[in-house]
This record gives structure tokens, C-alpha cells and sequence, in this order.
């Protein structure tokens, strides 16, 4: 099984579970996720949580301009490219991969020109366009499961087997890139927890997750942070689901996780780094 995942213009060597795993910040320039909308909305204050993530030792940032909330309306292409374009330039340079959270292929297209090293991709590159977009760059794509979209995704989730039906739509996907001519080293999956799901499909997924990632051989992204999955089980708001935040990461990480999409970059750093020294 391949382990070493390349991002653009950097490489990392990814083991087998229990070993390093990669921590990536969230960056949302956005006034309405449902965790930290409106804190980091203008360059200054996103610029200055950016480099608190790099002196936390995040190892790649992930820059987001629209939020994939449930219930979220789409945003219009030209406020996406206003919010997201001037901090990727602004942290171009910054000595660690950038990633850009997008599903609309002109925010790729316009992100790969100005040095983004990663799209993290909601809707798997099923936009039209979305493949040609990333197809002749270097760039890692990550490919992700959702039910439905953002505006209508937690109405009813219905599965007959989730387990089996997101990774069946996982490998049907990274089918379609590759045979587009995008090479496997460049992609991974990502299970998509809370984007059209129940709390009982969410902790089934992460249960089975060693046993996707193994089937479908690719690095693995896992994005548990400060989700109502973990207020589920602990009882708090969104705002007190640190500790839940750092449990979920290392389950994630024992399961198989490859990487770990947080807010909380310090802590998760700090708790990854125990755990491995416990291993």
C-alpha cells in the first residue's frame, strides 16, 4: 500500500494506522459556519489566525469562503473568489500546503493558479467542469461523500447500508479521476461526517473506516471538529466540544485517519503527540 501522499510542491510520508497524522486547520473567511463564522472573515484577523496555526505546528491550512453548513445557501462565485484569493496569495509562501475547500471549478481553477497545493472538494468533482478544472495540475485532491447538498442534506438521511454506500460512491469517484487521467497519488478520501447523515450513520462510518480506507487504498481525511455528532454524545454546545473534538481525532487516528481537519490546532497537536508516544 502506497504511503507517501504528495501536495503540490510537498510530500509526506503517511504510515500504516498509529502513525504520523497530519493536522490540518481550518481557515473559514466566511460570517456564517456554524463553529467560528465571522471570526476570521477580514485578511487581517484571517492572516493573524493563520499564523497562530503555524506556530501551533499545523501542517497544512485549509482555506474556506463558503460555509457547507447544514442548511447553508450557495454563495456566488465572485464573493467565494473575494473572500478566498487574497489570503491564499497572502499565505502562498507561508512554508506549508494550502488547501482550498471548494466545489465550484472557476475557485479551483483560480486557486491552482495561485499556488493552492490541495482542493478539498464537498461534492467529489461531480460539478461539470470540476475534473478538467484540477486534471492538468499537481495539485492533491480530496475527494469527499456527500448526501445530497448543504441546503437539504440533514432533512432526512436514508441509507440501506452506509458503510457500504459511501464507499461504493468513494470508489466510483476516484474511478472517474482516474480514468480522467488523474493519477491515484495525487488523491484521498474523505467520509463526509454530518454532510447528509445521522448521529447512528456517523458513528457507523467511523467504526468502519480502517476497513474503507484499506479497501479503497488511499489516504484517508477525517473531519470530526466541534460537530453535532459530538454534541450527540456529550450533551454540550458547539463551543464547549473541545474535549470531544480531541476524542474524535484520535478515534479518527486509531481507525485509520491519515489526516485531521480541526479548529482546535494546538490541542489536537498536543493530543496526537501523546498518543503516539503511548504507541
Amino acid at each position: 500500500m502506497r504511503h507517501y501522499f504528495q501536495f503540490g510542491r510537498f510530500g509526506f510520508n503517511l504510515t500504516t494506522p498509529g502513525g504520523k497524522a497530519l493536522v490540518m486547520g481550518i481557515l473559514n473567511v466566511t460570517p456564517d459556519s456554524f463553529s467560528d463564522g465571522g471570526q476570521f472573515q477580514s485578511l487581517e484577523f484571517a492572516l493573524a489566525r493563520a499564523e497562530q496555526m503555524l506556530a501551533d505546528g499545523v501542517d497544512i491550512i485549509d482555506i474556506g469562503g463558503e460555509s457547507s453548513r447544514p442548511g447553508a445557501p450557495q454563495l456566488s462565485l465572485q464573493e467565494e473568489l473575494r473572500r478566498v484569493m487574497p489570503v491564499l496569495y497572502a499565505l502562498r509562501d507561508c512554508g506549508k500546503p494550502l488547501s482550498v475547500d471548494t466545489y465550484k471549478p472557476e475557485v479551483m481553477r483560480e486557486a491552482i493558479l495561485a499556488g493552492a497545493d490541495m482542493i478539498n472538494d464537498i461534492n467529489a468533482f461531480r460539478a461539470p467542469g470540476a475534473i478538467s478544472a484540477v486534471r492538468d495540475s499537481d495539485c492533491a485532491l480530496c475527494i469527499m461523500h456527500m448526501q445530497n447538498a448543504p441546503e437539504t442534506m440533514q432533512r432526512q438521511p436514508d441509507y440501506v447500508d452506509v458503510v457500504r454506500e459511501v464507499s461504493d460512491f468513494l470508489r466510483r469517484r476516484v474511478e472517474e479521476l482516474t480514468a480522467a487521467g488523474i493519477e491515484r497519488e495525487r488523491l484521498c478520501i474523505d467520509l463526509g461526517y454530518g454532510f447528509g447523515k445521522t448521529v447512528e450513520h456517523n458513528y457507523a462510518l467511523l467504526k468502519a473506516s480502517g476497513q474503507i480506507r484499506a479497501e479503497l487504498g488511499l489516504p484517508m481525511l477525517a473531519g470530526l471538529s466541534r460537530k453535532s455528532m459530538l454534541g450527540a454524545v456529550t450533551g454540550k454546545p458547539v463551543e464547549q466540544r473541545l474535549a470531544g473534538s480531541l476524542a474524535g481525532a484520535l478515534a479518527a487516528v486509531a481507525h485509520g485517519a491519515d489526516l485531521i481537519r480541526v479548529h482546535d490546532v494546538a490541542e489536537t497537536v498536543d493530543a496526537l503527540s501523546v498518543w503516539r508516544a503511548a504507541h
